[in-house]
């Protein structure tokens, strides 16, 4: 549950970027964001001025929103003729998430503030809320050590011959059992998963999803997991889950085997676990993440899988790390071209693997927080592969 106090420094924070752009303010409609900032996920429109008192107005559930928003001025959604007079005369650029807003609702909320000029202001609001706080972090850990008690698990139901798909549905199983909340958010468009991904023989399969590991999936309609393949002998098991527990995402992934891997694919692995290192041990504030992206991937070419690195060879994602917290791609982005540096509290899900086609898919992932000695491990299980 967010505090008043934690919600307070984090309208703070906003509101003094906002000064900096000549922002006047700034006008959220995207539900997570408004999360962020109020404590309720309510259907509902938050303004936060760059000076004063911010103001939720609520569609749906008026009722449920008073009992969670810590913003004090917190009332049901005004007509559209009263909506003009929640912003003073001297509001005159609205920052609006541009990255999530459909034209529709943009074109929505000018019309209703004729002479407002709307500035994006997407890339700040995901600055400010890829450094977390102790709360947060907090949130996180617990996401990540009950995430990987359900991991520990896998070796009581994991069997050869059984299907990828049953293999997830015993996972996913557990994993609501243990409180896991399923809500994935992802801010890119055109990107959706279902918690993650248990896969075998459909592992290598390409697809939509901007990750290395796609998996088959069940349909045309829904290329993206679990298949009903079998899981054979001596083939490697990628199981790749996020545990979303009070609305805190954490990402990891582990290996298995019924039988003993090719040595090709201890290769990977082993080159896979040295790629995490290096980045975990270097993920420090003012670390710039571009250049941690070419490191690995200059590890990985010098391990002679330079083509099999995030994706088959031709399909390869551009990263090796990405953001989370409330949803699956936060900043930062382990990535080329992300000139940025790294900053004391952000979270990072470090991903190195490899596609080899015809023997499978091989890797690890984790999620770190970065901080003065190197990243800190929130899912803090083995990265061994375990074989069955």
């Amino acid at each position: 549950m967010l505090t008043k106090t934690e919600s307070e420094q984090r309208i703070a924070r906003l509101q003094e970027r906002l000064k900096q752009s000549e922002v006047d303010g700034a006008l959220f409609i995207y539900p997570i964001d408004i999360y962020y900032f109020s404590g309720t996920r309510q259907n509902s429109a938050l303004f936060i001025p760059a000076e004063g008192k911010p103001r939720l107005v609520v569609r749906k559930s008026y009722f449920r929103a008073q009992g969670e928003s810590v913003i004090d001025d917190t009332r049901p959604f005004p007509s559209s003729k009263e909506f003009p007079s929640l912003f003073p005369p001297q509001v005159k650029r609205i920052g609006f998430t541009f990255d999530v807003a459909p034209v529709q609702q943009y074109q929505y909320y000018a019309k209703l503030l004729p002479g407002v000029e709307f500035v994006d202001i997407s890339s700040l609001n995901r600055e400010l809320r890829s450094v977390k706080s102790g709360l947060e972090l907090e949130r996180m850990r617990e996401s990540g050590a009950r995430l990987c008690d359900v991991f520990r698990e896998i070796p009581g139901f994991l069997k050869e011959g059984m299907r990828e798909l049953d293999l997830a549905a015993e996972f996913e199983y557990r994993l609501r059992k243990a409180g896991g909340e399923g809500y994935v958010r992802m801010r890119a468009y055109n990107q959706e998963l279902f918690q993650g991904l248990a896969v075998s023989s459909g592992a290598g399969n390409p697809g939509f999803f901007d990750g290395a590991v796609t998996g088959r999936g069940l349909s045309n309609a829904s290329p993206h997991g679990a298949s009903t393949d079998a899981i054979q002998a001596n083939a490697p098991v990628l199981v790749d889950y996020t545990g979303v527990f009070n609305g805190y995402i954490v990402d990891m992934t582990r290996m298995f085997v019924v039988g003993t891997l090719a040595p090709e694919l201890e290769h990977a692995f082993a080159t896979s676990l040295k790629i995490q290192q290096h980045l975990a041990e270097n993920l420090k504030p003012g670390a710039v993440c571009e250049e941690l992206f070419a490191k690995a991937a200059e590890l990985a070419e010098s391990a002679g899988l330079g083509r099999n690195f995030m994706g088959a060879p031709g399909e390869n994602a551009k990263f090796v790390g990405h953001g989370v917290g409330l949803e699956l791609d936060e900043f930062p982005v382990l990535a080329q071209g992300f000139k940025s540096p790294l900053q004391q509290g952000q979270t990072v899900a470090i991903e190195p693997k490899f596609v080899l086609p015809g023997l499978g898919v091989i890797g690890i992932e984790n999620t770190f927080a970065v901080a003065p000695d190197g990243g800190v491990k929130l899912t803090d299980l083995s990265d061994n592969i375990v074989c069955l």
